[in-house]
């Protein structure tokens, strides 16, 4: 079932979607996206009372993330009710003047020279990981990337390394608030937060089990009185500041967001880029022809970045597909206007990175996985709303080139060692929830080359 009669040619729409609409928008949101685009620059509709606006023109998607940003705030209801437990008040869901002091209390973990020297960690926590696999193997490579990022964000972000048990049950926090918020995503009325569900016990449990971690890593380094300029130090140094808004429980906050928001996101890219080279043999083949140019078989490393373009291209071109991060959410705080349309206070306003990147107007044959397509500085040409995996605006993501560096050398590594292939009659499918997995894991047959 699909949108048909949602709305008329007024320019505002007041019609309410029905509840096959409703449904169909929950069991299918890439589709619902897709259609959406269907309809023009903006789909108006409501949900109930609420105002709901989807945004397909990259003009009206700029104008809302870049220059009315400070109207336009990242109050995701929905988002924030159901992970704010695990979450906090850091990075991914505070707002305002506390948002833009926490990312610039954060901003030199960041900063170009910083993000090179990670370069060493990366490779070599993927050479650790890799030289366990075997030729002939299958391997759900999708966990395989989640340990490797994982282990690089708490190296190079804590200073700190993880065991296995550690790893696991931050593995679990992560999927026990995937699960949740699919599930009252797809909920038609949702249960209060209060109540002691199984699934929100689970989910509590999970948490919990994942703040001791953080809490050990914390009185670790207190007890240390080390500083490595790691991110974790930047934290602390700010507290013994007596700056008033790191206390203990925005320590935990703030480094519980960057570690989860700095693993998941990389390891689903690399899931779908090894599914995206498994398809497209030509691809791969021009991939390690680069690779044995460049690098003949050693390790890659900060310097060869800017030779290895067309691994960059096929990173950029796997981001345009299958964005981790597939949607964005703004609530209107004020009265105002998106291209002559009227915005009340309290719109919900979206946009969707999975459908605006599919817009054939800046992709041709936008299905097609195409990296030629970056390698005459499409980049540069296009505007700021068609293209933005890190999303844009005040709040791109504070980790975007550390996520670019970090996916060039590990393509690099891993592919001019193995190649992998989907094992045969493997169904793969997307999982669209806060990011953008694949369901069932992403499982490959390993060759050494």
């Amino acid at each position: 079932m699909a949108m048909t009669s949602l709305i008329n040619d007024t320019r505002y729409s007041t019609k309410n979607l029905h509840l096959g609409q409703i449904l169909y928008a929950i069991k299918n949101p890439l589709n619902f996206f897709n259609e959406a685009r269907e309809y023009g620059d903006i789909l108006p509709f409501r949900l109930g009372w609420t105002p709901v606006l989807v945004l397909n023109n990259p003009k009206y998607i700029e104008e809302v993330f870049c220059h009315q940003n400070r109207v336009f705030m990242r109050k995701g209801h929905f988002l924030r009710n159901n992970s704010k437990l695990l979450l906090g008040n850091g990075l991914f869901l505070s707002e305002g003047q506390f948002y833009h002091h926490q990312r610039k209390l954060a901003q030199p973990a960041f900063h170009r020279q910083m993000i090179a020297s990670y370069g060493e960690v990366m490779v070599a926590e993927t050479n650790r990981v890799i030289a366990t696999w075997q030729d002939g193997q299958e391997r759900d490579v999708y966990q395989e990337f989640v340990g490797i990022t994982m282990s690089i964000v708490a190296k190079c972000m804590l200073d700190t390394e993880l065991d296995a048990v550690a790893a696991s049950k931050v593995t679990a926090a992560l999927d026990a608030t995937m699960n949740r918020l699919v599930k009252r995503r797809n909920a038609l009325f949702l249960v209060p937060n209060w109540l002691p569900t199984p699934s929100h016990l689970r989910f509590c449990r999970a948490v919990k089990q994942l703040d001791e971690i953080i809490y050990d890593i914390i009185h670790q380094r207190y007890t240390s009185k080390q500083d490595r300029g790691s991110f974790l130090d930047l934290l602390l140094y700010a507290q013994q500041k007596k700056d008033n808004n790191i206390t203990l429980q925005q320590l935990r906050d703030e480094i519980i967001n960057i570690f989860l928001a700095g693993h998941e996101t990389t390891a689903i890219a690399l899931a779908w880029i090894s599914f995206l080279l498994s398809q497209n043999p030509l691809v791969e083949a021009k991939l390690i022809e680069e690779l044995r140019a460049v690098l003949n078989g050693r390790n890659p490393t900060v310097a060869d970045l800017p030779q290895l373009r067309y691994t960059e291209a096929i990173a950029l071109e796997a981001l345009r597909l299958y964005p981790p991060v597939w949607f964005s959410e703004r609530v209107a705080l004020e009265n105002t206007e998106i291209a002559g349309y009227p915005v009340p206070k309290g719109t919900w306003v979206y946009a969707s990175q999975w459908s605006v990147h599919r817009n054939p107007d800046f992709f041709p044959d936008p299905e097609k996985f195409h990296p030629n397509r970056w390698e005459d500085g499409l980049a540069k040409r296009l505007p700021l709303g068609a293209y933005f995996p890190f999303s844009l605006g005040g709040r791109t993501c504070i980790g975007k080139d550390f996520g670019m560096m970090e996916l060039v050398l590990l393509i690099a590594t891993i592919f001019q060692n193995f190649q992998l292939k989907l094992v045969p009659g493997y169904s793969v499918e997307i999982l669209p929830s806060l990011t953008l997995r694949p369901k069932h894991g992403m499982k490959m047959l390993l060759t050494r080359r």
